[in-house]
């Protein structure tokens, strides 16, 4: 079976190194060849990826935290450009196993049991990108034992959530003498994380990476992913919205 990871993009050559990284993490786990593509900012996409690769089914894993509109139509729009046998995996988050990567980067941090945590996504206008984040921090605040906040490293002003530096600044005031400890709820070094590096908080956690529990939950998601049902190539890109 072949593998398509599927990624942002970033014009940060961390966070692209990240993306192959993270792949070769995962076909090291399961002894075969992980590509990478990317939605946004920078090539190749995945369409012209699953164009390329040999014969056969591929197994598409969405490498995002939450199902927002990337996950949910961006995706979909790129498999409908090809006419191939396609699994669409699940993306990665929300899980436990986040969750408890997570817990360990926190704890690389030097965070204890006493800091107030914040829970720092990257930012979405997606409603079901929402509701995966609060998800995400309800798991993390039930491994904790204490409540989680949740902010946006890019947050809009009409949004549900406000940014990480505006977040720490209102925790700051509330309670000034406790400690304020941010964990990463992002895959890679990047723009993002220097937002959450700068806002003001005691202790910022790095980035999942290649923490264990997500390769572990990567692997996880390949193997349960589903054959998409068998339609010709017109009608399904019809149903992604694009002109046959």
């Amino acid at each position: 079976m072949t593998v398509l990871l599927v990624a942002h993009g970033t014009r940060d050559s961390r966070g692209v190194e990240s993306a192959y990284r993270l792949a070769d993490a995962i076909g090291r786990r399961r002894s075969e060849s992980v590509s990478v593509s990317f939605v946004d900012v920078v090539g190749p996409s995945p369409s012209e990826v699953l164009a390329e690769l040999p014969d056969g089914p591929v197994t598409v894993l969405p490498a995002f935290l939450a199902r927002g509109h990337h996950v949910r139509v961006d995706v979909a729009r790129h498999v409908a450009r090809v006419d191939r046998p396609v699994r669409i995996a699940a993306a990665l988050g929300p899980s436990r196993m986040l969750a408890l990567a997570l817990m360990i980067r926190l704890a690389e941090a030097g965070t204890t049991r006493n800091e107030a945590v914040v829970l720092a996504a990257a930012g979405s206008s997606d409603p079901a990108a929402h509701r995966d984040v609060e998800d995400a921090a309800r798991l993390l605040a039930a491994r904790l034992g204490a409540p989680v906040r949740i902010a946006f490293a890019s947050a809009s002003p009409d949004g549900p959530y406000r940014s990480v530096p505006e977040t720490v600044r209102l925790m700051r005031e509330n309670a000034p003498h406790r400690r304020i400890a941010v964990a990463s709820y992002l895959l890679a070094d990047g723009l993002f994380q220097r937002r959450l590096d700068d806002s003001g908080a005691d202790v910022v956690a790095r980035p999942l990476g290649l923490a264990e529990p997500v390769i572990d939950l990567a692997c996880a998601r390949i193997a349960a992913a589903q054959p998409q049902p068998e339609t010709r190539i017109s009608d399904r890109r019809r149903r992604a919205g694009i002109p046959v």
